[in-house]
């Protein structure tokens, strides 16, 4: 689908004329195989005095971390040892040319079912950071998630002084009923679903709730040393904000790219994000313990899970207090979009000569997307009637269109074999077919459009998309994810996007680069990145709620013309629908 460009100058071209130069340096060289092996297997939990039976990797819950360098391939052989299909995504890996391993099922393969296998191999080009991996079927990610680290090369520093330890702290959601049967009524009945019962630090929800004392996260530190905390919001449907109390933390990374650093006392990390903050001790610490708390952001009008969470820092050698008597940091009201945006607005990329931001300056082709809720009529009714918005059913789309997943095959498949009809349709709209006041009134009609439908690129093009939240039954904001590819966030603001004011404030020099990122709350964000990838690539909100009902949408990069800008066929244990 679509024609291609001869030129390479792409960040994909530029990331692998690095990689040849830096495996060309004496000392950076060592790029490694590393091998991990993921057994998916249902493990007995106990959390809030409800125990039950949950998906794992190896048992564990959280999942293993996975430690790799920049420059290091990475495969990790999964065996499918559960009653449930299953795929794995590898959270904000570029996945260059490797668009089989990136793990959305039925986008970029059929899932892995019971008792199968598949190896995802991939290597890690020009990123380093924390990144995660996570479950991509249905609502399996509520427990099957793990952090990924990615150092750099051997002999390369830090931009930033080098923490005494580094600590990876998963953010989630803790559902006492099964997160599948939770979503499985959701979509039988039409309306929204329960919410989680706990937030959870690495899988412990904390002094907090109902017999959680002793299933506590603490981070023990020393008097006057640096820690690095790789935060990871692995939350089904929450945005969070993050404090330490009495410690102020300085954010040194985002989504595996480097950021200037900046001070914060609170932090907002949306699913599906990451973000690296150093935390120093205090040389003479005013009390033995500090809580570390977490509490959802939302304007939703619908129902949310409004508790915090705590965990404990611990000054050591001394010995705290009991975790419940630690008097938790002001965290902002959970509607406080103007904190959020006072937060988002520090964000700048490094931009150094070392990590410099290749800001796309002219745009090829550019898109306007509608992004929020929506309804569908009450045609499958239960006990009479369907339970979203005045007898209908909840939906979600871009620009009208709410996806509907394939079933028969992967679209990578379709793509590859250029197999289309029946499966996908190349028209996605580049805008929303009938404009309104997006942030205004609500429209008469709210009923979506359905489709798998997509937006063809040619290779090496230059985008831009504006992201605009709608206020159709509530504005809210999405964290939407592209995977695939890292973009610029060149622009934000509040209200209507307005292309002939807001484009000449857009940030060209310095912006952010990030993977996902979250539609103000009745705004707009503008991203910037190069189709230099060829595959097709979901973009979604990771609202895993607004997911489920549709705010989804694939990108098909065709091959450029150069051998190295064409994708590979799929591996030999690629699963089959």
């Amino acid at each position: 689908m679509g024609g291609r460009r001869p030129r390479c100058a792409s960040p994909a071209c530029l990331l692998l004329a690095v990689a040849a130069v830096v495996l060309a340096m004496p000392g950076l060289a060592a790029a490694r195989t590393r091998r991990y092996t993921f057994n998916v297997t249902m493990a007995t939990v106990t959390r809030l005095c409800v125990t039950k039976s949950i998906p794992t990797v190896n048992g564990r819950f959280p999942g293993p971390k996975i430690v790799v360098r920049e420059g290091d391939r990475l495969v990790v052989q999964v065996h499918n040892n559960i009653n449930n299909n299953v795929t794995f995504h590898w959270h904000g890996v570029r996945q260059l040319r490797s668009g089989w391993a990136d793990g959305p099922s039925f986008i970029t393969q059929c899932p892995i079912r019971p008792g199968q296998s598949y190896a995802y191999d991939f290597r890690i080009v020009g990123q380093r950071g924390t990144l995660w991996w996570h479950a991509h079927f249905s609502w399996l990610r509520a427990t099957l998630y793990g952090p990924l680290v990615i150092l750099p090369p051997r002999g390369v520093p830090y931009p930033f002084p080098k923490p005494h330890r580094e600590v990876p702290l998963m953010l989630g959601e803790w559902f006492n009923a099964d997160p599948e049967a939770v979503v499985r009524e959701a979509l039988r009945t039409g309306g929204g679903p329960n919410v989680s019962d706990a937030y959870t630090f690495n899988g412990l929800p904390g002094p907090t709730y109902n017999c959680s004392a002793a299933d506590t996260f603490k981070l023990k530190v020393r008097p006057g040393r640096t820690y690095m905390l790789r935060l990871v919001n692995a939350a089904l449907n929450d945005e969070l904000f993050f404090a330490v109390a009495n410690h102020t933390l300085t954010v040194v990374q985002a989504d595996a790219s480097y950021v200037k650093p900046f001070a914060a006392t609170t932090l907002v990390i949306s699913p599906g994000q990451t973000m690296d903050v150093l935390l120093t001790a205090a040389a003479t610490p005013s009390a033995p313990a500090f809580a570390i708390a977490v509490a959802p952001y939302t304007n939703t009008v619908g129902t949310f899970d409004n508790t915090t969470a705590a965990a404990v820092l611990e000054y050591a050698p001394t010995r705290p207090a009991a975790a419940r008597s630690l008097p938790l940091p002001a965290l902002p009201l959970y509607n406080d979009t103007n904190a959020v945006a006072n937060f988002s607005a520090n964000f700048r990329s490094l931009a150094s000569a070392q990590y410099p931001a290749r800001v796309p300056t002219a745009v090829d082709r550019k898109f306007f997307f509608a992004v929020g809720l929506g309804t569908d009529p009450c045609q499958s009714r239960v006990n009479g009637t369907c339970q979203g918005p005045n007898g209908t059913r909840f939906a979600a789309s871009m620009n009208n269109v709410s996806f509907v997943m394939p079933r028969t095959t992967s679209l990578l498949q379709a793509h590859y074999q250029r197999r289309y009809a029946g499966v996908l349709m190349a028209n996605f709209p580049a805008a929303p077919p009938r404009p309104f006041n997006y942030t205004g009134a609500t429209p008469n009609n709210t009923f979506v459009s359905h489709g798998t439908r997509v937006v063809p690129l040619r290779f090496n093009t230059t985008v831009e998309v504006v992201l605009q939240d709608i206020s159709i039954l509530g504005a809210e904001s999405h964290p939407l994810h592209l995977h695939g590819y890292d973009f610029f966030v060149v622009g934000q603001g509040f209200g209507n996007y307005d292309a002939a004011n807001d484009t000449a404030r857009y940030n060209l020099v310095d912006p952010v680069q990030r993977n996902t990122i979250s539609v103000p709350t009745a705004g707009w964000v503008a991203i910037r990145f190069v189709a230099d990838n060829p595959g097709v690539w979901l973009m979604h909100c990771h609202l895993d709620v607004h997911l489920s009902w549709g705010l989804s949408m694939a990108w098909l990069v065709n091959d450029g013309p150069r051998p190295n800008q064409k994708l590979p066929p799929p591996p030999s244990d690629i699963p089959r629908c």
